[in-house]
């Protein structure tokens, strides 16, 4: 779960991370009116959505009036920027953030991320902040700072006052950035975050250590844990095929082609989204229904599936172990029913109670093709829906 730059902030300054003074506004008067909670005679209007490079969309800009800030703010909200990281569809900006402005004297990069294969959080840390890690590596692959974190004793002052001399900092500077890194260890440690990311860290004129920019990334298994962090959810900012399915406990990742997919496993999930594109089809969703399923969890997958727009032809595969294909079959018979569904249906089970699921299917007369394998059940779906592709465009 992503959370806004001014919530991480928030967080980040409860664990000793020196932030900005600033203040969230939802309306062109309440910008203006932050402004003069912050005094001063420049302020930077920043765009709330979850997706970096909000700069190159015009998603951040400094102010040197109220009238300027108030522009800005009738500019931005309503508006869907788009960037590389939100695809062509963009984010609606609903709230800005209105911070006060920092003299910068340099900028620095600092990360900490689970690096799977070491099963370890890594610190990576460069002196060349400012751009996205992508283009620090690519165009100062030198400068970039690795540094893992042994889980048995956690997050080691030495370890982040060694970060702040390889980034070259001045003597004066250490202790601060040594505290830096130690809060956003701590935050990430006892909040579960996945990710913690400070782009960028700056230095400012005048000799401190602030982070101008925050984004954090929570791991959604342990929400539970933390409900404070649970309440920082932004659902405007998320994809709403997979808000639906995931307030309904559906695995649901949504993709950009026409064959929804309702499987069970993520094993067969992805195997099942391979033999699609081996067929010449897209899928468009990744969807694993889970075990255990009942007759309403499959209508409810079926509905998942159908809110996305763009599905065409629908591939159910089963291969029952703890489910049982007559449950699957009940759910894919009320689903069509209840839903009207009209475009190509196939469904392919295997597993426990296979015959009766299969009798179920053949005796409903609905128009549900059947299959035997998973190669048989993609090939048949990628045909039907080039079929009825055809014939529209005919």
């Amino acid at each position: 779960m992503d959370i806004h730059e001014y919530q991480a902030k928030e967080l980040l300054k409860g664990f000793g991370v020196n932030v900005p003074r600033g203040g969230i506004a939802y309306s062109p008067e309440q910008a203006v009116y932050r402004c003069s909670e912050l005094s001063g005679d420049k302020w930077v209007v920043k765009a709330q959505i979850h997706s970096g490079a909000r700069g190159k969309a015009g998603g951040v800009r400094i102010c040197s009036s109220e009238e300027e800030v108030q522009d800005a703010a009738q500019w931005m909200l309503g508006r869907r920027l788009v960037t590389h990281q939100t695809g062509p569809q963009g984010k609606l900006v609903n709230r800005l953030y209105i911070e006060e402005a920092t003299n910068i004297s340099q900028e620095l990069y600092l990360a900490f991320v689970m690096d799977r294969t070491l099963e370890r959080v890594v610190v990576v840390a460069s002196a060349q902040g400012g751009m996205e890690i992508e283009e620090i590596s690519e165009n100062e692959p030198e400068s970039i700072i690795r540094s893992v974190v042994d889980p048995a004793v956690g997050m080691q002052s030495f370890q982040a006052r060694e970060i702040a001399f390889q980034l070259g900092l001045d003597a004066p500077l250490i202790t601060q950035a040594t505290k830096t890194i130690m809060g956003c260890y701590e935050l990430m440690s006892q909040k579960d975050a996945a990710m913690v990311e400070i782009n960028p860290l700056v230095v400012t004129a005048g000799n401190e250590i602030v982070a101008l920019d925050a984004k954090l990334s929570f791991d959604e298994n342990a929400l539970f844990r933390h409900p404070s962090i649970s309440e920082l959810r932004d659902k405007s900012q998320e994809d709403p095929r997979e808000t639906y399915a995931g307030d309904r406990g559906l695995n649901y990742i949504g993709l950009d082609g026409k064959i929804g997919c309702i499987v069970n496993g993520a094993g067969l999930a992805m195997a099942t989204l391979d033999m699609i594109k081996m067929a010449g089809g897209e899928p468009a969703n990744f969807l694993d229904v889970g075990g255990g399923a009942s007759p309403e969890r499959v209508l409810m997958s079926f509905k998942a599936v159908l809110n996305d727009k763009n599905v065409e032809a629908i591939l159910v595969n089963i291969f029952a172990g703890i489910n049982r294909c007559d449950w699957i079959a009940e759910g894919v018979i009320r689903a069509v029913k209840e839903l009207d569904i009209q475009m190509p249906l196939v469904v392919r089970l295997s597993g426990t109670n296979v015959e009766e699921g299969q009798k179920l299917i053949a005796e409903s007369g609905l128009n549900i093709l059947t299959a035997n394998t998973l190669a048989e059940a993609a090939n048949k779906v990628v045909g039907q829906w080039k079929t009825a592709e055809l014939k529209e465009a005919v």
